[in-house]
């Protein structure tokens, strides 16, 4: 279920527009299985992902003297935080769709902070935190670390494109080994918004995803990518 903190700030406006960039298989699994992937912490691509700024780091270091099982306690923990990413912006991004998918096809899903929220509702089984990205530089920064998902908001400066918003979870409770990540339910018609087709994908690609939709019974609105409309001379 979705739970506010004190210490995890979002836009403040629930209508905030957020996207999810994903290829078809993906986006199928998430319809079919009501189901929202979220990876674990640790097998991002950024090395840095959960890690310390170097001044957080260093009074880390200082409290670790006297208490060594502190500093283990936040490497184990990257194992068992999960995270699903978004992209806030009022528009779709070129950017985004190049890093996301592949071969000219793939899907936009286009939703808000609000939905977020009520779309998570569904999951009992553990909580989860939505909350906006800070970008700073790691070797002078000091990152604050009063709330458990602390190291896991925060990322280097060159990442600022990403405009990440981020749904965190904490799968501690349930006991279980996490590999690549796992799948926490979702409300997935309160999810979506509306589904946006890759620009450079062929007719035939916005047919199929058409049909699919028809065929599982979902209304969602789809949408071809406006980057790709035609030049008014």
């Amino acid at each position: 279920m979705y739970q506010d903190s004190k210490n995890i700030t979002l836009p403040t406006d629930p209508e905030t527009i957020v996207w999810k960039y994903l290829d078809l298989s993906k986006f199928l699994d998430l319809l079919l299985s009501n189901k929202l992937f979220m990876s674990r912490s640790d097998k991002f691509e950024d090395q840095y992902e959960g890690t310390f700024s170097e001044p957080t780091f260093e009074e880390i270091k200082k409290i670790s003297k006297n208490n060594p099982d502190f500093l283990h306690y936040y490497k184990q923990k990257r194992k068992n935080i999960v995270i699903s990413s978004w992209h806030i912006n009022e528009y779709e991004s070129f950017a985004m769709w190049q890093i996301f998918t592949k071969n000219n096809e793939g899907i936009a899903i286009q939703s808000t902070v609000d939905r977020l929220q009520k779309a998570l509702h569904v999951e009992q089984r553990v909580d989860q935190y939505i909350g906006e990205v800070n970008y700073i530089d790691y070797k002078k920064e000091f990152i604050p670390f009063e709330d458990q998902f602390f190291p896991f908001l925060f990322k280097r400066k060159s990442f600022q494109y990403e405009k990440e918003i981020r749904i965190i979870t904490d799968v501690t409770p349930l006991n279980i080994e996490v590999n690549e990540g796992i799948k926490i339910h979702v409300d997935v018609e309160q999810l979506i918004e509306k589904i946006y087709i890759h620009p450079k994908s062929e007719n035939w690609y916005k047919n199929l995803v058409l049909e699919l939709m028809q065929k599982l019974n979902f209304k969602f609105d789809v949408e071809k990518s406006d980057l790709e409309s035609d030049i008014l001379i």
